[in-house]
């Protein structure tokens, strides 16, 4: 069990998810047949339960292995209960990638537990203060936008702020091949004299520094795709992230009350079949996989709750890419050389550079 260059290896924990761990494991299956050699997933958990599952599949990849850990963390603790627990699937896993034998985790078991987890055993990449997490909001424009943070920190200083926008342009940057990647503070308002002293704050230190900062944002701007990154605080981002899971169960409960009105619609329905399942894709959380816990010093991808083999197999797939691209690497570097680091200097900035996430300063309310 040992990471190379070669072949990116994934610690995936099957453990405490709400549908117990088969779809899990099949993710993980499916995961692995589909990366081939250049993946090798560490199935995490109770022994007997997984060599159980993995015994019914068919054809099952060589590239899956199993790594035992005595006990899981129930959905239902608090995360310092689960911290405490030092042999459960969580903490055996990000052990793992500690000590350097996998480049990723990958949990869809209890967020809080594994975030304290993920802090205590990996701690943060050099220059970040706070992890943020990630989370894929779909657009009118069709390339998602990039939010955070999505629940990690829920009272923020204008420099953790500042340093989500950072890590999210450098994310966008790399998965989505964006240039200069437009960041967008979440406020009340498109104008500077709105928001709240967090927003004032943060935005004078987003105007100094060398991303592409377009200023103040609403909610609205983010499925318009108005910027490629939205930037807030962990409270305003999972109510965010709350509040759009519960758009797609909207939308499918509309659509059947209109489809028993009468048989027109019915045929309707019908007819509009292929482009109403590419919308629900579209709002369905198991597209994106998982969240990526930004700023820990590991990949550490978290998934949600109730996700599914699909949903899995995404995350992992995601793991791979951020490992692919040494996305870590690269948040370090932007933010020592470029961004609130202590090299920050005014020296080492240049008006026209245009390297990974650095830019011009833009000008307010930017599009």
């Amino acid at each position: 069990m040992v990471a190379n260059r070669d072949t990116h290896t994934i610690v995936l924990d099957v453990m405490g998810a709400d549908r117990g761990p088969e779809p899990i494991i099949m993710g993980g299956v499916e995961a692995a047949r589909k990366l081939g050699d250049s993946v090798c997933v560490i199935l995490v958990g109770n022994q007997g339960i997984i060599e159980n599952i993995l015994a019914g599949v068919e054809n099952c990849p060589g590239n899956i292995e199993v790594l035992a850990a005595e006990s899981e963390i129930p959905m239902h603790i608090s995360a310092t209960d689960g911290v405490r627990m030092r042999d459960s699937s969580v903490a055996v896993g990000l052990k793992a990638l500690k000590r350097k034998q996998a480049v990723a985790f990958v949990s869809p078991g209890n967020t809080g537990a594994v975030m304290a987890t993920s802090l205590l055993t990996l701690g943060r990449i050099k220059g970040v203060a706070r992890p943020a997490i990630t989370t894929m909001f779909p657009t009118s424009a069709g390339k998602p936008c990039v939010v955070l943070d999505a629940g990690a920190n829920a009272d923020c200083k204008p420099l953790h702020l500042s340093q989500f926008a950072v890590m999210g342009a450098v994310y966008s940057s790399v998965v989505f091949s964006l240039d200069a990647p437009r960041v967008g503070l979440i406020s009340i308002g498109e104008e500077r004299s709105k928001g709240n002293e967090l927003v004032f704050s943060t935005s004078r230190l987003l105007h100094d520094s060398h991303i592409n900062f377009v200023g103040n944002i609403e909610g609205r701007d983010i499925l318009s795709g108005t910027v490629d990154v939205a930037v807030t605080d962990g409270f305003t981002g999972n109510i965010l992230l709350k509040f759009a899971e519960s758009i797609q169960p909207l939308m499918v409960r509309a659509i059947q009350r209109q489809i028993q009105t009468n048989i027109f619609s019915r045929f309707g329905v019908m007819l509009l079949l292929p482009f109403l399942k590419r919308m629900k894709s579209t709002f369905d959380y198991a597209e994106s996989g998982g969240a990526p816990l930004l700023g820990v010093n590991g990949i550490v991808i978290i998934c949600h709750g109730s996700s599914n083999s699909r949903a899995i197999a995404n995350a992992v797939q995601v793991a791979h890419g951020m490992a692919e691209k040494r996305i870590n690497k690269r948040i370090h570097d932007e933010l020592i050389t470029n961004h609130f680091g202590k090299n920050n200097e005014s020296g080492n900035k240049s008006p026209d550079h245009r390297d990974g996430v650095v830019c011009p300063a833009s000008s307010d309310d930017q599009r």
